[in-house]
């Protein structure tokens, strides 16, 4: 089977994972996508633990290119992480479960699919002896996940950028606090601005003295890791087929829940659970592709006006089929806050404000459909990360996990930045002749 990927906007030759890794966005401006998408291996449903899945899955993807033995270790090491899947308890929620993905470093998703692009980058850049920056643009959870995945890794060196007073508190702490080859930039502007600086800066890479690349969902490295979480959840509860939602913004989760469905993993259903950035949403009720700017909400890392992934997404399936997998909403700040009021109320569970989307989307849509099937909601972020809006809505203020309440004695680190392509060279090739 052909391994290689291309363009999503096909003027760029076929290159192999390695390659597409490392360049992260490419030559054309397009997204890298898979020439052909493996099937799920055989005895998926037996792996008796997260990573020794991740092992089963992901090991065809790098057949070629990194040896049985290293693509182990790797994985093992990266993905040997906590993944429950709980089961709602409560009138009006049987068969809904949470998928809690945040129980890795810094209590996000973004933890999988960073800490597995940090080893693999590292191994082949070992191999060519080369070294890179890492440019990405965060809306609240990609800077700190890969902060901390890519901290300290030989010939890599991070540069963060995001809108300033546009997350927050404790995720501006984690994205600040001081860490090795690591760099932070508040953005004079909105999450969109941030993701055009970066596909500007690999656009004009000729301009730059780093060897650029990135690790947010513009990069396919970090996407085959989040296949895992929807495979994992059919897997762990045993279900026949689900109804899986997505909390979605950049629509990278979704588009690695796509990539599992492509593979085999029956899934009867997507949601594409948006907040008041609703154009994907839109499209799928019959709209023009999402374009616009973003829009400032309590579920700030999904706040993206025009998401890259949708690029993929319109690639990998037509239009039509499209919008028969996936069904979409938009849930306000308000249903949002009532959303995680409900769900605790009937069932004890605390939810975050992205979370709380997805549950207030599944709620719809069992209304609407009529469908009970068992549905799944991605949960992609620890309440204590948003301590005042789950105080807004339940009147209780979450347990901090120690990991967290550490961070406010770290020494941080954090410059301004305005948002335009100048700007950025400037202070880059400052960075360059510094010794991070």
């Amino acid at each position: 089977m052909d391994r290689s990927y291309i363009s999503t906007r096909g003027s760029t030759a076929p290159v192999s994972f390695a390659e597409a890794l490392l360049q992260g966005l490419a030559p054309d401006g397009g997204l890298f996508v898979p020439t052909n998408v493996p099937p799920l291996p055989d005895g998926w449903r037996d792996a008796p633990s997260f990573s020794a899945l991740a092992e089963a899955v992901l090991t065809p993807w790098l057949q070629g290119e990194v040896l049985p033995e290293v693509s182990r270790r790797i994985i093992r090491e990266a993905l040997d992480l906590k993944v429950p899947v709980v089961a709602l308890q409560g009138a009006g929620w049987e068969g809904v479960h949470v998928l809690e993905l945040f129980h890795g470093p810094t209590l996000s998703f973004k933890d999988f699919g960073a800490r597995t692009m940090a080893r693999l980058m590292q191994h082949f850049l070992a191999e060519k002896e080369e070294a890179l920056t890492i440019l990405v643009a965060t809306s609240g959870d990609t800077g700190s996940a890969v902060a901390d995945g890519f901290a300290g890794q030989e010939a890599v060196n991070v540069v963060l950028l995001y809108p300033k007073g546009q997350v927050s508190a404790v995720q501006e702490r984690q994205l600040i606090t001081q860490r090795p080859g690591v760099q932070t930039f508040a953005v004079e502007g909105t999450f969109d601005d941030c993701q055009r600086l970066v596909k500007a800066a690999f656009q004009n890479a000729d301009r730059f003295q780093q060897k650029l690349s990135s690790a947010n969902s513009i990069n396919i490295g970090r996407l085959l890791p989040q296949m895992l979480y929807y495979i994992w959840a059919v897997r762990e509860g045993g279900f026949k087929e689900m109804v899986c939602c997505v909390p979605s913004g950049n629509l990278g989760n979704m588009t690695g829940g796509m990539l599992a469905y492509l593979g085999g993993l029956p899934v009867r259903q997507f949601i594409a659970a948006h907040n008041a950035n609703d154009g994907f949403p839109l499209f799928l009720g019959g709209a023009g592709d999402p374009v616009g700017n973003s829009i400032r909400t309590l579920s700030n890392a999904m706040d993206v006006g025009a998401p890259s992934n949708f690029e993929r997404l319109t690639h990998l399936l037509s239009t039509d089929e499209l919008r028969a997998l996936v069904w979409g909403t938009s849930v306000s700040d308000e249903e949002t806050v009532a959303s995680m009021r409900r769900v605790y109320e009937a069932t004890g569970y605390v939810a975050d404000p992205h979370t709380a989307v997805g549950l207030e989307a599944v709620r719809r849509y069992r209304e609407q459909t009529g469908d009970l099937a068992p549905a799944v909601v991605a949960s992609t972020a620890h309440p204590a990360k948003f301590p005042d809006v789950v105080k807004q809505a339940l009147g209780i203020v979450p347990e901090t996990p120690e990991r967290l309440a550490k961070l406010w004695e770290a020494p941080t680190q954090v410059r301004p930045l305005l948002p335009t392509l100048e700007a950025l060279q400037t202070e880059l090739d400052q960075l360059a002749n510094f010794d991070w």
